[in-house]
């Protein structure tokens, strides 16, 4: 356990386990040894002193010899356990075992079961890969285990999260722009715009614009109050608010919203902006692992029907 920053508490803990574990034995010992006990120097039967209904007395049966040892059995496996594998403290164990050891070590044999697959499918275009119906069920398994958690189990997002299988990408859709987001993970600000816009009245003009790019329902009269403020999210959104892949800025005039449609969500993003974080997978899993689940996702909106669905 290499958490512990302060040798003490290391000692201490070990002191404590080691002390509940023989205290255990001990009071078992007492126990049997008191009267009434088989074997001990008081009278085996001994009453309590509980007296029920004039002649309903209350006896000190002791526990089953069998069960007593049993109880000695599990002190002894305990003692012995803490002596072989970390228990106390920072003490590793004689055997020097870890879960990370034991994660390590079964890493390096699905590695040398699976890693010449994965190169295999490495060596080849992502539109290949994806064409493979064995190689897109192992970049599915890979996202149900890596990507499902955020982006669901049938890739379609949730608030915050895009959805994989419409065909809309903040970064690129390409196989080399998803490869990419998921090797090294993407990091988009929308920044806090309120002060900046003016009064909360201006703020909804300019969600009401916004709704106006893609056809949504809105008011016309404040949308043309708020088009000259658009101005401050141009330099993201561009002049006609059709996005920026390289920024991650999204598309204004289409359907699909990231936190939801709707002058209040809108104006909520504008004043006070959104952070979101893709983590990068290029560490976990490698480029090679990697390579297939980019295969996956970009099969999801390229090959018709999603093979998620082809798998079930």
């Amino acid at each position: 356990m290499a958490d512990f920053n302060n040798g003490f508490w290391s000692v201490y803990i070990a002191l404590v386990t080691i002390a509940a574990i023989i205290g255990c034995a001990v009071l078992l010992w007492v126990t049997s040894r008191a009267p009434g006990v088989p074997g001990s120097s008081g009278t085996a039967g001994r009453t309590t002193g509980h007296l029920w209904d004039e002649d309903l007395s209350e006896l000190n049966t002791p526990l089953p010899r069998w069960w007593m040892w049993l109880f000695y059995i599990t002190v002894v496996f305990g003692l012995a356990y803490l002596v072989l594998y970390p228990g106390l403290g920072s003490y590793r164990g004689v055997r020097g075992w870890s879960a990370l050891s034991q994660y390590e070590q079964e890493l390096k044999v699905a590695d040398a079961q699976y890693g010449p697959l994965f190169q295999r499918y490495a060596a080849l275009p992502i539109e290949k890969v994806a064409a493979d119906p064995q190689a897109r069920a192992i970049g599915e398994r890979l996202f149900l285990n890596y990507c499902s958690q955020c982006h669901g189990s049938d890739a379609r997002g949730a608030r915050g999260f895009p959805n994989l299988t419409d065909g809309d990408w903040l970064y690129g859709g390409t196989p080399a722009d998803i490869e990419t987001t998921i090797l090294n993970g993407r990091h988009g600000v929308m920044p806090a715009l309120g002060a900046a816009v003016g009064s909360e009245q201006d703020v909804r003009n300019l969600a009401e614009y916004v709704l106006s790019l893609s056809g949504s329902p809105h008011d016309s009269l404040k949308a043309q109050l708020g088009k000259e403020k658009f101005a401050v999210c141009a330099a993201c959104h561009g002049a006609d608010g059709k996005g920026n892949t390289v920024l991650g800025a999204p598309n204004l005039t289409d359907h699909v919203w990231l936190y939801g449609g709707g002058v209040n969500n809108i104006m909520s993003a504008i004043s006070a902006g959104h952070d979101n974080t893709m983590p990068a997978h290029k560490d976990l899993l490698g480029p090679s692992k990697v390579h297939v689940i980019a295969a996956y996702v970009w099969s999801l909106s390229n090959l018709g029907t999603p093979a998620l669905a082809q798998s079930r």
